[in-house]
């Protein structure tokens, strides 16, 4: 299999990254450069029409597109560590708080990032007044998240999971463009400095 990759800041690649060295699994890459458009090439476009980085092409040519969908298929392969939980209850939980990870959070981080950032000013349609009008999105979500995590070491249950990951690498991505964790949100901050510290977040 060949994993197409996009170094940092770049958020979704680094999430299969992240899951693949929990779980101990080396994946040939092959880094696209996004400012260099390698992800837009047409080559790349026979690969995943979308455009779109990671994407994993297996041995026999299919392609899994999507982060989460990509760590699901690892996750089928190799299923220890459980980073998508174990039984009916904490299934549900890590599935509950990875939607959120990417919906309460990502989405305004994303809205942020497309409208307002100098790396996106090429694009079209942007609106930078609804870019500004979710900073203030982007705080909330995060306070959500600090009072979620008073008192629990992980997100979802009392190992690390996927949802982690996604909250994690968002939170990351949000400081790159300019939007770091409020100092006034001890445990957000105390669960990022543990996360930030395992191996795997060096991926």
């Amino acid at each position: 299999m060949l994993f197409f990759n996009s170094p940092n800041p770049a958020p979704n690649p680094r999430r299969v990254r992240i899951f693949a060295a929990e779980k101990g699994i080396a994946l040939p890459m092959r880094d696209l450069s996004i400012p260099a458009r390698e992800h837009k090439s047409e080559e790349f476009l026979a690969i995943n029409p979308r455009g779109q980085i990671p994407a994993l092409q297996l041995d026999d040519g299919t392609v899994i597109a999507e982060s989460v969908a990509i760590c699901r298929y690892l996750e089928a392969l190799h299923p220890q560590p459980p980073l998508f939980g174990t039984g009916a209850l904490e299934q549900a939980r890590v599935e509950m708080w990875s939607r959120r990870a990417e919906q309460v959070l990502g989405t305004p981080v994303s809205a942020v990032w497309v409208h307002t950032h100098p790396f996106t000013a090429r694009l079209p349609s942007r609106n930078a007044e609804w870019g500004e009008a979710n900073r203030p999105r982007v705080d909330d979500a995060m306070r959500f998240f600090d009072v979620s995590l008073e008192g629990r070491e992980f997100l979802a249950a009392d190992h690390f999971t996927i949802a982690d990951i996604l909250l994690l690498t968002t939170i990351d991505f949000a400081g790159f463009i300019g939007i770091p964790i409020p100092d006034d949100l001890p445990s957000l901050r105390a669960w990022h400095a543990r996360v930030s510290a395992r191996p795997s977040a060096a991926a």
